[in-house]
């Protein structure tokens, strides 16, 4: 029974000292070349909740029409059904499931498309570091936070969670060009000096 102007909502910290300089880090990695086809980048553990079952099966859709590679990041019990799920498919040759790395800022910064594929999240802070590292991004309207973080499709594209048709569509959309381009007004909101002084205001009123 608390008043609604008495509650006040602070997103987490997610912009930290340190991130610029892990951004601009090296790649070691042959797909990072010059003239090599786009990489689309998934960042997570391969379990359940990420559905990278579905983010597969749509790149591979995409790949038909088009040059293009993904790659994501993370460890998890799903690893070997994902690697059964690529061999399947025939996209072997330009999936790669590189496990735990411990900077994934400079592959954000390196990629061409972010996809969060998930069936659910809380606020999935992965998406507010993708547009500070000027990722474009395409993202399941899952419960809950993509369409926050996103605004309503305005810093990137929203897909119905479960139709990987649609997920196929917008990330060729976005290798096409034709997707927002992150600013900083993005990923302000997160920005660790900005949450601090949100903090300070509602307790020293």
């Amino acid at each position: 029974k608390i008043e609604r102007d008495q509650i006040h909502v602070i997103y987490n910290p997610v912009i930290m000292p340190g991130m610029e300089e892990k951004k601009d880090a090296a790649v070691d990695h042959s797909w990072f070349s010059e003239n090599e086809p786009p990489v689309i980048l998934g960042v997570g553990r391969l379990m359940p909740q990420k559905n990278f079952t579905e983010l597969i099966d749509a790149f591979a859709a995409v790949r038909q029409q088009r040059p293009a590679r993904l790659m994501i990041l993370g460890e998890g019990i799903e690893r070997t059904m994902l690697e059964q799920r690529i061999q399947e498919l025939g996209v072997k040759a330009d999936v790669a499931l590189p496990g735990f790395v411990d900077n994934p800022y400079a592959y954000m910064a390196h990629a061409d498309l972010f996809v969060l594929s998930s069936i659910f999240e809380g606020l999935p802070t992965v998406l507010v570091e993708a547009l500070y590292c000027k990722l474009p991004i395409v993202a399941n309207d899952c419960p809950s936070g993509p369409d926050e973080i996103l605004e309503d499709g305005r810093f990137g594209h929203l897909t119905p969670t479960g139709d990987t048709k649609a997920l196929a569509r917008n990330i060729e959309r976005a290798l096409s060009g034709d997707v927002p381009v992150p600013t900083v007004e993005s990923w302000q909101p997160y920005e660790m000096d900005r949450v601090i002084d949100q903090y300070l205001a509602v307790l020293m009123n």
